[in-house]
């Protein structure tokens, strides 16, 4: 069967059942692609036989970053940085985790677009962060391309903040400014997610949400889609570390902004320079294959930014 909604991830799709068997899943892939469709996350191993020791090195390598006494087993844990962004700039292995090629070869087959990773974020505890949906802080026209994979880099018990979810949150309305009733571009916010904290409990309540905790051994993986409602959990053991790496990914031929500070309605979209970690090389923001490109504030009348399409023409 052709995809005759190319403008969503094939996991998301209402079509799933539909398209997924024309796409030659392995058993492994068919229950990863199953249970992000149906629950917007999947468990796996992180696929990498050198993978504990990158963690090793990783952890010896930002150890001092953090701000606190990660050897001392009865140390605080919970005093000092609780995170690195981006030390994929520095450091080969998060890199390498960052760019693990059969990773972006599964993502790209879950989601039908090449996928590229362009953050990391390295944890050495918990980040006691509360419910959320990363889709207020990335997210892409056509939108929900993009996606995390949080690894375990050592196992977590549930006093060290263990992660948690909401099963079929992804499938909840995308939080935007228009539905809460708020403008966000050109705003200023201590927490890009706050104004949407009040509307993301609502709607725990009205579907009668579980939590589910996800209790990793190291080296197992988590993908979640963009929506999935997520958050750290309460770290009952000050002295308990829980190392972690994140990586958000986008996809190819997509606009890549923030809506936290974008007015999709009016055209004001904060979009984002992005370049892939995994070669290196600038990702433009493309719609249906034509490069958008921002025209200045100061160039329209009233000073509002808008946007129009440039068609890159190769050969001029």
């Amino acid at each position: 069967m052709t995809n005759l909604l190319p403008g969503l991830p094939l996991v998301e799709s209402p079509l799933f059942s539909a398209v997924a068997e024309a796409q030659g899943f392995t058993d492994e892939e068919r229950r990863v692609a199953t249970g992000l469709h149906e629950k917007g996350y999947a468990v796996l191993d992180f696929p990498d036989a050198d993978i504990d020791a990158r963690i090793a090195r990783i952890k010896r390598d930002l150890a001092p970053h953090y701000g606190m006494d990660l050897t001392d087993p009865d140390s605080d844990k919970t005093i000092g940085e609780r995170r690195v962004q981006d030390a994929w700039k520095t450091n080969e292995d998060v890199r390498a985790i960052a760019a693990n090629e059969a990773i972006l070869d599964l993502l790209g087959k879950l989601y039908g677009r090449t996928a590229f990773p362009f953050q990391t974020l390295n944890f050495p505890v918990g980040t006691q962060q509360e419910a959320h949906s990363d889709s207020v802080h990335f997210s892409s026209l056509p939108e929900r391309f993009m996606c995390g994979v949080w690894l375990a880099m050592e196992d977590v018990g549930p006093d060290s903040g263990p992660l948690f979810y909401y099963p079929g949150s992804h499938r909840w309305p995308i939080m935007t400014n228009a539905l809460i009733g708020r403008r966000g571009f050109g705003s200023d916010l201590a927490s890009a997610q706050d104004p949407y904290g009040p509307a993301w409990r609502a709607l725990r309540d009205a579907h009668g949400a579980q939590e589910e905790v996800f209790l990793a051994r190291k080296g197992q993986a988590l993908i979640w889609s963009a929506n999935l409602l997520h958050g750290g959990s309460r770290q009952n053991d000050p002295r308990l570390t829980r190392w972690s790496q994140v990586t958000h990914y986008y996809f190819d031929d997509c606009i890549y902004y923030t809506p936290a500070f974008s007015d999709e309605t009016l055209g004001n979209l904060a979009m984002r320079t992005i370049s892939a970690i995994s070669d290196g090389k600038p990702r433009p923001n493309r719609y249906l294959g034509e490069e958008i490109t921002k025209v200045e504030a100061a160039n329209r009348p009233g000073g509002r930014p808008s946007w129009r399409r440039c068609l890159k023409q190769a050969f001029r």
